[in-house]
């Protein structure tokens, strides 16, 4: 019986970023790579920043870009303000066509599409079919916990749209929160992807999961009116709920296998997004010899993900206990005021110490209410 090097149980962006490291970095690796999909990502578009991809990355990153912007906009009651660093997008698509040429043109690797792994223990998966496949090193990323106790939620619904006359856009805007405050913080993300081609998602950062669809398409398409834009055709929809807890730890075991991704704690609590972290993660598997994997060093890594997990577990705690929802906006503005290398390094999740007490000190964001706090101590308690 063949013996992989990895098994990557999952096919999203943290096992996709692993398996192109890893072929990167060691061309001869035996990878299993398992996905109960019929294409790797899902329908997803990821953004990050400038910052977020260090360049000993770029190599196994730069593949899955598909736009570049060279910085972004934010808007608020009282603030807008533009951060003129380099944005990027990557979608499955992308993601998709590297990966899966990759590991279908390397001799030890085996994809498996359309397959639902029923077990995973230690170093063994067994998929739906009775298959087993042994690997030195199992890594399960098969997306958040859906049972998250002590959390609140960054939901949203994005419509891709041709429109019917140029947007004249040349950068994102990646809050757009002068927008009616329901059901929480909301803000509008607009992505131009082409001289008449949005990407515009209504998102919350709310306490529930629910997502009304056809009020929140209607709800996009009255918002792209009210700037001038009539849509054409509608490309695609994607939606999503991801966690945004203010509890939980972040998985190191000392053994195969190892959960990453949501699920394992390896993402930024306070904003959702996945994409530095599973940059790191990835990097770290591929220059760590497969037997030393599971030692010092991810225990040192997972150190450090701990440290700045649990700041962040202090602002969400903050930001969905003490602001009622219609004021969670005011948290975001006064964030958008500080120095630019602060926000870079906040969304990297790479703060240091003077970053952390930074966004701390200081006058407290207008809407603060103790009252607020105390009404909602059985929230979530």
């Amino acid at each position: 019986m063949e013996i992989f090097d990895y098994i990557l149980v999952g096919g999203g962006l943290q096992n996709g970023l692993i398996a192109l490291a890893l072929l990167d970095a060691r061309p001869d690796v035996r990878i299993a790579m398992i996905e109960r999909g019929d294409k790797l990502g899902g329908n997803h578009t990821w953004c990050f920043h400038d910052d977020d991809v260090p360049p000993t990355a770029r190599a196994f990153v730069d593949p899955l870009i598909r736009y570049r912007w060279p910085g972004y906009s934010v808007a608020f009651p009282n603030l807008s303000r533009s951060v003129e660093r380099p944005y990027y997008g990557a979608t499955s698509d992308e993601l998709h066509q590297a990966v899966a040429t990759r590991l279908e043109a390397a001799p030890g690797c085996q994809l498996f599409l359309g397959r639902t792994a029923t077990e995973v223990k230690g170093q063994l998966v067994t998929l739906d079919d009775g298959k087993s496949l042994p690997g030195q090193v199992v890594i399960d990323s098969r997306g958040p916990d859906k049972n998250v106790a002590h959390t609140g939620y960054q939901k949203f619904v994005g419509l891709e749209v041709e429109l019917e006359s140029p947007h004249h856009l040349d950068q994102p805007w990646l809050m757009d929160a002068t927008v009616p405050q329901t059901d929480g913080f909301r803000f509008f993300y607009v992505l131009p992807l082409s001289p008449t081609r949005l990407l515009l998602e209504d998102t919350y950062f709310a306490d529930g999961v629910e997502l009304d669809m056809p009020a929140l398409r209607a709800g996009i398409e009255a918002y792209a009116n009210s700037r001038g834009y009539r849509f054409k055709t509608v490309i695609r929809e994607e939606h999503g709920v991801l966690p945004l807890p203010w509890d939980g730890g972040v998985e190191a075991p000392s053994a195969s296998p190892l959960i990453a991704g949501y699920r394992g704690g390896w993402f930024h609590p306070a904003t959702g997004y996945s994409f530095p972290v599973a940059v790191r993660l990835a990097e770290f598997v591929a220059n760590t010899p497969v037997a030393q994997l599971f030692g010092p060093r991810l225990q040192a890594l997972a150190a450090e993900q701990r440290k700045q997990v649990r700041y962040c577990h202090k602002l969400n705690r903050m930001l969905f206990r003490w602001f009622y929802p219609d004021q969670r906006w005011n948290v975001f503005e006064r964030f958008y005021k500080l120095p630019e290398p602060l926000i870079r390094r906040f969304y990297a999740l790479t703060m240091t110490t003077t970053d952390r007490a930074r966004l701390l000190v200081g006058r407290p964001p207008r809407g603060l209410s103790i009252r607020a706090g105390l009404a909602r101590r059985s929230l979530n308690a």
